[in-house]
């Protein structure tokens, strides 16, 4: 119950956090270039675009 308190009490601060990380995210998926399939840069790479909701046909590819 106290989750649900928290969530409903800092609701806007939530919600401007939430935006700030995909925006943030949706930035620096656009202006790097995709890595090599092997390495760290690629797992980061992956989690960034999760971040920035790049999921499914709005990848780029």
């Amino acid at each position: 119950m106290n989750l649900i308190n928290y969530i409903i009490d800092n609701k806007d601060t939530l919600i401007s956090t939430l935006t700030a990380i995909v925006a943030a995210a949706s930035a620096i998926a656009a202006l790097t270039p995709t890595p090599a399939d092997d390495g760290w840069a690629a797992k980061l790479y992956k989690v960034v675009d999760w971040l920035a909701l790049n999921v499914g046909k709005a990848k780029d590819k």
